[in-house]
């Protein structure tokens, strides 16, 4: 346990920071697998799912939640499996 004042209080707000952070994190996960659930069921509001996925995973990049690339890498994939899917739609 920290034993100086100021280590105490940058525990102190690690712990806020990170409690913050968790429930943003949480959202966008669920928001991405919500999205990815949504794409493998060819679902008709897949592309609405998939646009909302980006704007989460823009917001935590936004309050530093996670790294810029991870949501780049994230986003990259999510359009990945959607345009398979909607390519796949269209062939049969």
């Amino acid at each position: 346990m920290a034993n100086t004042k100021s280590a105490i209080k940058r525990h102190r707000q690690s712990e806020q920071r990170r409690l913050r952070n968790r429930s943003v994190r949480s959202i966008a996960r669920s928001i991405v697998s919500r999205a990815r659930t949504a794409i493998e069921q060819t679902s008709p509001n897949s592309e609405e799912q998939v646009r909302l996925a980006q704007r989460t995973l823009d917001i935590s990049v936004r309050k530093g939640v996670i790294h810029p690339n991870n949501a780049a890498r994230r986003k990259s994939r999510l359009m990945k499996k959607l345009n398979a899917a909607l390519r796949a739609g269209q062939a049969s």
